[in-house]
């Protein structure tokens, strides 16, 4: 038997098979900083232990997509190694705040399975969930993604496509334990607005726009020790039309929300994930764009407000005409990502 592994086809999964994933990874300031150095973040809640700790929390947590991407990296040689592309997320929640020094595993369950009419590839539904060195869960989400099968002619039993809530539901957002926004400084965050200033309907152009370089994509991907082949391999992607490397989802959306700053300062604190697609495939080279909508608002404490928020990212177009779907549902030309989730904002008090 050869002792490499080349990683699952459509027809190696099976509905409610369990997957627990390899490497554990501990959490470290180094990967915080790289993160920074990456995609530029500035929310005042990560960045400072002593802003955070006026928020009644013990200390800065890492920012929640450093730890869904550290947790979905896990599950790339699994899950993903064969595919040709992740297709989107749902029913994301983060359960407790991740700190340096915490260490992540993760373990999915395959929920659905359909293939897909041309009979070379299928659409595999996995939840997936992230555990810290307690066992305690700190995040759990669905993700699909399209997997090549070995054999065209391979048979799959027990194919069923499994019905996804289309948003978290307000009363099961879990804001981090002890999380008080009454003594939020706002000037140290960065702007003034807060949970009163939303309406729900509004748009904001995020106006800033920023690049990824071929490294940076590369280094980003790495560093979540994400091996999926569409992503490095670029013997293999020099057979497809494109001809290039495409770049891993995760880099546009934290590359996005990054951008977000400038218009939802105080919203940096992702609570849940409520649904998310890459539209179109993003290649390095070109610069994102963002624009959010607010979709709803919910309270969740004396101090602590929850924004619903859809984050649309372009490449290489900018938002200020908010470029989005028509009444058909195509997207506008340049739209890379549709991205939906709850953030914790502090009420004005």
């Amino acid at each position: 038997m050869s002792k490499t592994d080349p990683g699952n086809y459509f027809e190696d999964f099976r509905l409610g098979q369990v997957i627990v994933h390899a490497t554990p990874r501990t959490v470290t300031a180094g990967d915080v900083a790289l993160y920074t150095a990456l995609y530029g973040p500035r929310f005042a809640l990560f960045s400072s232990d002593v802003f955070a700790t006026d928020c009644g929390l013990s200390a800065a947590p890492v920012d929640p997509l450093i730890a869904f991407h550290i947790v979905f990296g896990k599950t790339v040689p699994d899950i993903s190694l064969n595919a040709v592309a992740n297709l989107g997320y749902a029913e994301g929640r983060f359960l407790a705040p991740v700190h340096p020094g915490d260490t992540l595993t993760a373990r999915s369950e395959v929920i659905g399975l359909k293939e897909n009419s041309n009979g070379k590839t299928g659409v595999v539904y996995v939840r997936t969930t992230g555990a810290n060195q307690r066992g305690v869960a700190v995040l759990s989400y669905v993700r699909w993604v399209m997997v090549r099968k070995r054999d065209p002619a391979a048979v799959v039993e027990g194919q069923v496509t499994p019905v996804l809530a289309s948003a978290v539901a307000a009363e099961h957002l879990t804001p981090p334990p002890g999380l008080d926004f009454g003594k939020y400084d706002f000037a140290l965050a960065g702007a003034h607005h807060a949970f009163e200033d939303y309406a729900i309907g509004e748009k904001i152009d995020h106006v800033d726009g920023m690049v990824v370089e071929e490294a940076e994509a590369q280094m980003a991907t790495r560093l979540w020790q994400n091996t999926a082949k569409v992503h490095f391999n670029q013997f293999e992607r020099s057979k497809d039309p494109s001809g290039r490397r495409l770049v891993y989802g995760g880099v546009v959306i934290s590359t996005a929300k990054a951008l977000s700053f400038n218009g939802l300062q105080n919203a940096g604190l992702i609570l849940a994930i409520n649904g998310g697609r890459h539209v179109s495939p993003y290649f390095a080279g070109g610069t994102v764009f963002a624009w959010s909508q607010v979709l709803d608002k919910a309270d969740l404490s004396r101090s602590v407000g929850a924004l619903r928020l859809r984050l649309v990212a372009t490449v290489d177009r900018p938002c200020a005409d908010f470029p989005d779907k028509d009444a058909a549902g195509v997207y506008a030309p340049g739209v890379i990502l549709d991205f939906d989730y709850w953030a914790a904002v502090p009420k004005r008090g």
